[in-house]
Order: structure tokens, then C-alpha cells, then sequence
């Protein structure tokens, strides 16, 4: 899967539109990243800027933006009621998909460098790219504000990670940025059947990580010996919370933000939040999600609630989605529309240009005279085919009274296909696309020496790229080969000729992106390279090959007529 990642950074001009306008010209000058939302606050003296792509496009985006901040801000007529102390003040990058909060640490430290080295300004890393564990919490990094940043900078203990230790008119102008990497935020909103914001209140006390102080029976403050309150943690881990009333919705909600959806996912805080509500006499009517939310936490919801019904969780995406929407209520006060708040169909959309085509059009551009989509994507398609059938196989197993003992198996088996479909899909249009960007190479110009030169490593890169493409196809097929071979034995004996196809479409695959590999590496310089992907390449065949025929002959047993 390819990496997503969100950078959020905060600029110190909320007032100024022009500026804005100019800083986010720069991000849009990345090819790849999207610019999803511009904050102004006129009060704050502060713009959040909301972006997302792969990380090498958002980081470069990110950089072009602090300079350009750099170069429009002054940190000496700064005003505002936010806690500032840089032109560019904060800079996190958060894991979407295909990542973890680990790489963007290192990412970020990477940026950070960047930063410092080539503009000059003061460079603090905080949150999980922290270089030691004082500076993790951005408050304490941000101490004294830009006022104080010209001592803080002769101090030891507050050297910089990265850039010059020194208060020169470049850094008065610019001041300092901290860089980091943090968990991706969810804020959320759950509607209760009261207009009392008290009770609201009550079940966010009860349920935040910072809980509240311990009372007694009568509702005085529990002291411990030395007279100190006590307190009472929350039951939710990285979970903020306060009750309040909207008007506007004339009723109360319990607004949280989820700093951790790994610590607290969306259904766990929605089910502790219904109990706590029960106790104080108050119903759940809906919620809604305020901002993006990144695929895999509606995912998970989904899978939860169908898992509490006994049913299968391996569900399609677009099903899991439909499940948590009406599960958590999420289009109580609004329709809830999956394209514009998952952070994910932001970015590449829900589908690809081929993959949203009907069979018929799909089947004509296939057989017209252009020369993409072709064998690539036809291979990756058979993978999502073969994926599919081999889940539906496991579906119509699970929960079955004579193949109870097989539940579990076909449970992992049907999630881990539909996760593998998921990704031959996904590269139905990467094959494609991989392919004209090798066209997209040929025909830059070639004018001068260094076009000459740019056009060569373009191309080169481009060719690598279309032939690591179908390779990662031939890679994911020993893992289905082998979810095939598991459904053909213990599924449903009536689906057992739907495990052969999928064992033949996952060969076709196979070797169908094998081929494609091969004709990529006969125009590669780099023989050695080529050599050994080749040789990789055959090893997997050989193991499909070889777990493709034992299930085949399996089943042509099994249904061969009997006389």
C-alpha cells in the first residue's frame, strides 16, 4: 500500500489573505499532494493549513511553504492570541495509511534538517520525533513564546535540533518552528436526547483520560492524607472530552477529540459513551464527525459491529463504511458522505479512472486501438477477481452448521482476501499509470544537454517503476494461492468449483504480471538489477504454480464424475 500522510502546519498570519494565498500556491505546486482545507483566524493571528499525499510530495510541500512563510512573515510585528514563537510555528506530520507514527518521526527529523540547514531557521522536534523526552509536549517546547526565543537560544538546555543556535535578523524575522510527528486527530460529536449540557458534561467527566477530582457520598472533594484532592481517571485513553448545547440542534452533545483512534477506536468511545449516558437516564441519537477521518477507523467500526451480530467481518469496504455510518449515527443532522470526510478518498478518490468503469467500457477500452489499460492491469484485475471469489467462498462457509469448526479460519481467511483485493484493485490503475509515465518521459524534450540528461534519468526512473509494479502483483499471489488452498479444503463442498476459478485467475495473474515484469527488464541498463528480479520473480511463479496445481487436482477428484 502506498504511504498517506497529513501534514498540519499552523502559520503565524490569520489576517493577511494575500499571504495565505501565496503560501499555499506553494504547496499546490507539488504535484500529488492536496491542499484539504485553509483556517484563518483573525483573532489567533493564525492559519491552519490541512495537506495530504505521499510523503516525499508533503514533506517537499511542507518545506516550500515554511520558506515561503519565511520569507513573507515578521516574527517583530506578530500579534495574536494563540501561543506562537515562528513564522511557520508548527509543522506535525501524522500517519493516514500505509505508514506508522515512526516513519513520520523520521520523516520529519528529515524535514527539520532540511529546514534548518538550508533556511536558517531554528529547528525544534517535538511529539514522537523528540530528541529527548522534555521536549515531546509542544507547550513546553514553546515556553516564553517568540518573546523569549532570543534566551532560550543561548541556553544549553535549549539548543536546537536542528539549524543555528544564534538570534541574528534572519531568525528575528522567521523565529523558530517545531516539527514532529503525532497520531491523527478525530473530532467527533455525539448527540444526546436532552438540552441539558450538565448531564453532557457529566458523561465527559467520566469518560476523558483526565477524568475528574473524587467525591464522596455526600459530593465533597476526596483528600488524601495530606489533604491533597484525589483523582479520578477517566475510562477512555487519549480521549478529550466536554458536554455542551447547540442551539442550533437544540439538544446536547458530548464533543470529543481522539488524539489516539488506535488507543480509543471510534466504536469502543462510542460504546463506553452509550453506557455512562444509560446510567445518567440518556439515549444516543447520533454523532457526527467534525473534519476528515482516515479510512481504516470507519473500517474497524464496521468490522465491530458486525462481529457483535455474528456475522462475518470481512465485508467490502464500501459495506464496512455503510455499517459504521448507520451504526454510529453519523448522518443524524447531515448526510454523511464517505467521498468528502474520508481523508483517503480525498486524496485519490474512491476508485480509480479504471476501476470506476462499467465492464462494458472497461471491455472497450481494453479492445480499442490505445495501448493502456493492457496485460498489466487484465493480470491485476484476475488477482481482485480470484480475491473475491476465494472471500466469497469463505462467506458462504462462516456461520454454516456443518463447517462451525472452520469460523475462525474462514473469518482470517475472508478478511486477509478482501484486504488483497483491495490492493489488486488498487493496481488495475497503477499498471496503467505506471505505463504513461514512462510515455510522459519519452516525450520530454530533448533540446539541450541537460534536457538530454533529465529525459534519460526520468525515463529511467519511469521504467523501474512500470516494471516494480506488476512485480508487487507477483508478489501478493503466493499469500492468495495459499488462502485459495485452505478455502478448497475446509470451505462450503457447494462453492468448491468457485475455489477452482479463483485458483485459475490467480495463475492467470500470476503469470500474466510476470510477463510484464520480463518485458520491462529487457530495455534495463542496470543488468544486475534486472537479473535479480528476474530470478525473484520465477521463484514466486514456481510456488503459485505449484499450489495452483495440488488445488486444482484437489478438486477435479473431488467433482470427477462417477460412473
Amino acid at each position: 500500500m502506498h504511504a498517506i500522510v497529513e501534514c498540519v502546519p499552523n502559520f503565524s498570519d490569520g489576517r493577511n489573505p494575500d499571504v495565505m494565498r501565496q503560501i499555499c500556491a506553494e504547496i499546490e505546486s507539488v504535484a500529488g499532494v492536496t491542499l484539504l482545507d485553509v483556517d484563518p483566524g483573525a483573532a489567533t493571528n493564525r492559519t491552519v493549513v490541512t495537506l495530504v499525499g505521499p510523503p516525499d510530495q508533503v514533506c517537499e510541500a511542507a518545506f516550500r511553504a515554511i520558506r515561503k512563510a519565511q520569507q513573507l512573515i515578521d516574527m517583530r510585528q506578530h500579534h495574536g492570541e494563540h501561543p506562537r514563537m515562528g513564522a511557520t510555528d508548527v509543522c506535525p506530520l501524522v500517519p493516514v495509511s500505509g505508514c506508522t507514527l515512526e516513519d513520520c518521526a523520521r520523516w520529519a527529523s528529515a524535514l527539520g534538517k532540511r529546514v534548518g540547514e538550508e533556511l536558517g531557521i531554528p529547528v525544534y522536534l517535538y511529539e514522537h520525533a523528540a530528541t529527548r523526552p522534555e521536549r515531546r509536549n509542544l507547550a513546553t517546547v514553546r515556553s516564553g513564546e517568540y518573546e523569549a526565543l532570543g534566551q532560550k537560544l543561548l541556553d544549553p538546555e535549549w539548543q536546537p535540533d536542528f539549524g543555528p543556535a544564534r538570534f541574528d535578523e534572519s531568525q528575528q524575522r522567521s523565529g523558530a518552528t517545531v516539527i514532529g510527528a503525532r497520531e491523527f486527530l478525530i473530532a467527533w460529536n455525539i448527540n444526546f436526547n436532552t438540552t441539558d449540557k450538565i448531564l453532557a458534561h457529566e458523561v465527559a467527566l467520566t469518560v476523558r483520560e483526565s477524568g475528574r477530582f473524587a467525591r464522596n457520598a455526600d459530593g465533597t472533594l476526596m483528600r488524601d492524607a495530606n489533604g491533597a484532592k484525589i483523582h479520578q481517571p477517566g475510562l477512555l485513553k487519549s480521549v478529550k472530552a466536554v458536554g455542551w448545547y447547540i442551539d442550533e440542534y437544540q439538544r446536547a452533545q458530548l464533543s470529543m477529540n481522539l488524539t489516539s483512534y488506535r488507543d480509543t477506536p471510534l466504536h469502543r468511545a462510542f460504546e463506553v459513551v452509550e453506557q455512562e449516558a444509560a446510567r445518567l437516564g440518556l439515549r444516543i441519537t447520533g454523532s457526527e464527525l467534525v473534519g476528515l477521518v482516515p479510512l481504516e477507523s470507519l473500517l474497524e467500526a464496521g468490522r465491530h459491529f458486525l462481529r457483535k451480530q455474528g456475522r462475518l467481518a470481512a465485508a467490502s469496504e464500501a459495506e464496512l463504511i455503510r455499517v459504521a455510518e448507520i451504526s454510529l449515527g453519523l448522518s443524524e443532522l447531515s448526510p454523511f458522505n464517505a467521498d468528502e470526510k474520508i481523508v483517503e478518498y480525498r486524496v485519490r478518490g474512491r476508485a480509480g479512472r479504471l476501476v470506476g468503469m462499467t465492464v462494458c467500457d472497461f471491455g472497450d477500452l481494453l479492445g480499442s486501438e490505445a495501448p493502456a489499460p493492457g496485460g498489466g492491469s487484465v493480470a491485476a484485475l484476475c488477482g481482485a477477481l480470484a480475491s473475491g471469489l476465494a472471500s466469497m467462498v469463505a462467506a458462504l462457509t462462516f456461520g454454516k452448521k456443518d463447517y462451525r469448526m472452520h469460523d475462525e479460519a474462514m473469518d482470517r481467511i475472508a478478511h486477509k482476501c478482501q484486504q488483497l483485493r483491495g490492493f489488486f484493485t488498487r493496481m488495475i490503475d497503477e499498471d496503467t499509470e505506471a505505463f504513461n509515465r514512462v510515455m510522459a518521459a519519452i516525450r520530454m524534450p530533448r533540446a539541450s544537454e541537460e534536457e538530454k540528461e533529465a529525459r534519460e534519468r526520468a525515463i529511467v526512473a519511469a521504467n523501474r517503476e512500470a516494471t516494480l509494479v506488476p512485480f508487487r502483483v507477483v508478489e501478493a499471489c503466493p499469500e492468495l494461492v495459499r488462502l485459495i488452498a485452505e478455502v478448497a479444503e475446509k470451505g462450503n463442498r457447494n462453492s468448491l468449483s468457485d475455489a477452482g476459478v479463483a485458483a485459475l485467475a490467480v495463475g492467470t495473474c500470476c503469470d500474466g504480471a510476470a510477463m510484464n515484469v520480463r518485458i520491462n527488464l529487457a530495455s534495463c541498463e542496470d543488468r544486475l538489477w534486472a537479473c535479480d528480479l528476474d530470478d525473484r520473480t520465477t521463484n514466486l511463479q514456481l510456488q503459485v504454480r505449484s499450489q495452483r496445481e495440488q488445488i486444482l487436482e484437489r478438486i477435479r477428484t473431488e467433482l470427477s464424475v462417477k460412473p
